[in-house]
């Protein structure tokens, strides 16, 4: 090897095979916490690792969606239109569960409707329960989700990564997108962002479900509705007039129930959500 036209001395030649060599390595692990992208110019997909938690705790992982700008896909429910991701981690080894967390998600208009997703790229947090702690795990998933700009098309994606468990770059990516999960909360619970009241109103041809939500001042707020399964097709909540001072109000017709399904006594999730927090609330249909 020469340096500036010169033969460098062996122990300065040694050193620099060594460094380089530690970048290989460097770069080798710090490809080790991701996967391959799979996807096209519009939207792909990998998968992502974090470090791993001290005891007994789940691995960290993550999917990471990348759109093009204008593209857009959905959320769990995707509201008016459109299909949520389906996940297939069937192909997975030494895994026995693995939990798929959502970010908090945004109202989309699409074809004048009310569509529920993400218009920018995000990282849907994973929770992955081996079957033994000793042991490689290996997670595979295969998704089938839809994308969006003018017209919708289908996207498939695969992706494979070993949990390798050992430190990850990608760490402070996936605590940012837990971040946004929003929390469980109870009704009516004492924080700057609760859901404080909800009613039925009787009258028109369906029943109302009327929602007040308190949020920080000049907070942009959003509630969306869920049934119990993915079954249900619940109309998403308007903002209308009537909250009592320092909340606002939300109203959604009671419809959307699977056929022969009774909306007493059944489960809905309401979900608030500001730019800074998100909560998720189960209210009782009484």
């Amino acid at each position: 090897m020469t340096v500036h036209g010169m033969r460098a001395p062996r122990p300065v030649a040694a050193m620099l095979l060594v460094t380089l060599g530690l970048a290989g390595t460097v770069r080798a692990r710090a490809a080790d916490d991701v996967s391959p992208w799979d996807g096209d110019a519009r939207s792909a997909t990998r998968l992502i690792a974090g470090t791993r938690p001290s005891g007994p705790a789940p691995l960290r992982a993550g999917i990471e969606i990348r759109l093009k700008p204008g593209w857009h896909t959905y959320w769990r429910y995707p509201g008016d239109a459109g299909v949520p991701p389906h996940f297939d981690f069937a192909g997975s080894q030494n895994v026995k569960a693995v939990e798929v967390l959502w970010p908090a998600p945004r109202r989309l208009q699409e074809a004048g409707l009310d569509t529920i997703g993400y218009d920018r790229d995000v990282i849907l947090p994973l929770r992955v329960t081996p079957q033994q702690e000793d042991k490689p795990v290996t997670v595979q998933v295969k998704l089938d989700y839809a994308i969006c700009e003018k017209l919708c098309v289908p996207a498939q994606t695969k992706a494979e990564l070993v949990l390798a468990g050992g430190p990850s770059a990608q760490d402070a990516r996936l605590a940012a997108a837990e971040a946004r999960v929003p929390r469980k909360a109870a009704l009516g619970a004492p924080s700057a962002l609760a859901i404080r009241a909800v009613r039925r109103e009787e009258g028109g041809d369906r029943p109302r479900i009327i929602v007040d939500v308190a949020a920080p001042a000049g907070a942009a707020l959003d509630l969306f509705a869920e049934g119990p399964t993915d079954q249900w097709a619940l109309p998403l909540p308007a903002a209308v007039a009537g909250a009592p001072g320092g909340m606002q109000r939300f109203a959604f017709e009671l419809d959307g129930a699977p056929p022969g399904v009774k909306y007493e006594g059944a489960t809905i999730n309401l979900t608030a959500i500001t730019d800074g927090d998100a909560i998720e609330v189960p209210i009782h249909l009484d």
